[in-house]
């Protein structure tokens, strides 16, 4: 199984940034997906979840109303479209698949695939 997130990068604050997470060796849509991030000296953190039918959504509280998840079967890519990026954004992202057991889940001991993650940063 491989996840390999990209399209993190440098943007100022209020811009907008899309990461895609192209997985391989698993099918996306039977499994719920996540994007978590990890900023410097802080524990990782939930940002956003899809269920494994894709009709549910999970966001964290911070990036409500700014990211949207979603996915492309056909693809087997699941992206994360982040709008109005503050410098509070900047951190590694992570893309995973949850375990079986879960259809979604903001939590990351559920997850059992990571990806390498890329890195947001967002000046100000």
């Amino acid at each position: 199984v491989q996840l390999q997130a990209s399209g993190g990068g440098l943007v100022q604050a209020g811009g907008s940034l899309r990461l895609s997470c192209a997985a391989s060796g698993l099918t996306i849509h039977m499994y719920g997906m996540g994007w978590f991030r990890q900023a410097p000296g802080k524990e990782r953190e939930f940002v956003a979840a899809i269920s494994r039918s894709g009709g549910s959504t999970y966001y964290a509280d911070s990036v409500k109303g700014r990211f949207t998840i979603s996915r492309d079967s056909a693809k087997n890519t699941v992206y994360l479209q982040m709008n109005s990026l503050k410098p509070e954004d900047t951190a590694v992202y992570y893309c995973a698949a949850a375990s079986s057991r879960y259809s979604i889940t903001r939590y990351y001991t559920n997850y059992d695939y990571w990806g390498q993650g890329t890195l947001v940063t967002v000046s100000s």
